[in-house]
């Protein structure tokens, strides 16, 4: 089971810069201040022992849900491997994984794993591809959590409870005040105000879209009946491009609702709802994703998440993301840099640094097959 290691909300706002808000960028992200030192100079001096330190150059690309994670895992790690070079930059998962397929990059982020059914019109599926551009099985490793935050602006009100019911009315257009009686079911004793549901959605097709829609058609008994998508499929409300320009509107919008990375929400200091009882931290989220079923083979670690069923002290709207890596067939120094860079962020001590940018680390259990899998890459 995950440790609960909440800082206090303080000092995650005051850290939030740093957080998922800023994961709309596409702009490569490197390492800032990584020496002068010539690659492959060999230990860490600067304290962490399990660090090979091969040198070299990777680049990577995909997910913007997970760039901020990206970037502080390149800090932390160039810093201790002076003159290692590696870059990610963020044009979405669909862009990183067609670039990992055309040899482009070393490696994708991507807020799926990579689907094992050819999309319409291709003759193979993106594993497929991906086998054949490595020479050896492609696979999915879950590297970052990123709980899916419901944030609202509500003068005076810091408690509030929805869930994937009201929530899925609410998007559909059929609750449309705040002081609506299946709100106030679910708030007793609280003062709701006669107020708008100012919604908003990401009008630009997002991995953060789809796994909410998984949550609401799982959990929703039937409210929410639309499949899962990329593309809002809400009746209701305005859309914003990017995670920063949602977070922006419920902030600057008395009333308003939206989805979001939890990082942006922090960020702003925004109201962040409970989900039937069950407040967003870290524990939440950790006993959410320890409901997961591993779905992959030998070391593929693609899941399926579970939305419904699941414990009432677990927090079930989060999403996964992946790195897509090569098993084997790679170019040997840089399989050496890839795995000791993700060895570092798989760990404990790399995990233990995504709390405070809005993110939850892995639990434990899955430190322990992720750290697995990326030994065995050849």
């Amino acid at each position: 089971m995950l440790k609960n290691r909440m800082t206090k909300l303080a000092a995650l706002v005051a850290l939030g810069t740093l957080g998922l808000a800023g994961c709309s960028s596409g702009t490569p992200v490197q390492p800032a201040g990584g020496g002068n030192s010539a690659p492959g100079g060999g230990q860490s001096e600067t304290g962490n022992g399990a660090l090979a330190c091969p040198g070299g150059e990777l680049v990577g690309s995909g997910s913007s849900a997970q760039k901020s994670a990206l970037q502080t895992m390149i800090k932390a790690y160039t810093d201790q491997c002076e003159g290692t070079k590696i870059e990610y930059s963020s044009p979405g998962s669909g862009d990183g994984i067609k670039a990992f397929i055309a040899k482009q990059v070393d490696w994708a982020g991507t807020d799926s794993a990579l689907k094992t059914k050819p999309a319409e019109g291709q003759d193979a599926s993106e594993m497929e591809q991906a086998a054949e551009r490595c020479d050896a099985p492609a696979w999915n490793l879950p590297m970052v959590v990123g709980p899916v935050a419901f944030a609202y602006n509500l003068d005076g009100i810091t408690d509030l409870n929805l869930d994937a019911e009201v929530l899925a009315e609410i998007f559909k257009g059929e609750i449309t005040k705040w002081n609506d009686p299946a709100i106030a079911a679910l708030n007793e004793g609280v003062d709701l105000p006669d107020l708008a549901i100012s919604v908003f959605f990401r009008s630009k097709e997002s991995g953060t879209t789809e796994n909410m829609t998984k949550y609401l058609q799982a959990a929703s008994d039937g409210a929410w009946t639309e499949d899962p998508s990329k593309a809002w499929k809400g009746k209701v409300g305005e859309g914003k491009a990017e995670t920063a320009d949602v977070a922006d509107a419920v902030n600057n919008t008395a009333g308003g609702l939206s989805y979001m990375e939890w990082g942006a929400a922090l960020e702003r200091n925004l109201g962040i709802a409970k989900l039937a009882g069950t407040e967003l931290n870290s524990q939440s989220v950790g006993e959410a994703i320890d409901g997961a079923e591993i779905v992959g083979t030998d070391g593929d670690l693609s899941l399926e998440l579970k939305y419904d069923g699941l414990p009432e002290t677990a927090y079930p709207a989060v999403m996964v993301t992946y790195e897509a890596v090569c098993s084997g067939g790679q170019d040997a120094a840089k399989t050496a840099l890839l795995k000791d860079f993700l060895g570092y962020f798989a760990s404990a001590e790399g995990q233990g640094q995504l709390e405070a940018i809005g993110y939850a680390p892995l639990p434990e259990s899955m430190i322990k097959q992720v750290e697995d899998s990326i030994a065995a890459i050849k």
